[in-house]
């Protein structure tokens, strides 16, 4: 074991407060928040579990470890909720001065869009 790697090597916790493992040393059965949402699932409420540390630019980085035995499947958005969303995505295209909606998102930075903000014909 190589010096960098003995210096996140706390598996019981004494050292970090949590169990501590280096990079790609973490046993089976933890996953991080991305792991867990490619396959399917959500920390659901649960403590972080471990930490995997490992020198990175601007010093030590640390991902939080979850226990998958504890992790729920995610949850789906209702049909009022897509809705909704869609809804929303609409309203970021819809210009407040034409209100024509647009194949693009309303720069916020103009509040209007480009045909409107330049002098354009719509």
């Amino acid at each position: 074991m190589g010096r960098i790697r003995a210096a996140y090597w706390d598996p019981d916790g004494s050292r970090y407060g949590i169990p501590t493992y280096w990079w790609r040393g973490a046993p089976p059965g933890y996953a991080t928040r991305r792991q867990l949402r490619a396959a399917g699932l959500r920390p659901a409420g649960q403590p972080v579990a471990a930490q995997v540390l490992w020198r990175g630019i601007g010093g030590t980085r640390a991902a939080y470890l979850y226990r998958l035995d504890l992790a729920r499947p995610k949850r789906t958005a209702t049909p009022a909720q897509m809705r909704a969303v869609r809804a929303a995505l609409i309203a970021r295209r819809t210009c407040p001065t034409c209100r024509d909606v647009r194949p693009y998102y309303i720069p916020r930075s103009l509040g209007e869009c480009t045909d409107c903000a330049y002098g354009g014909t719509s």
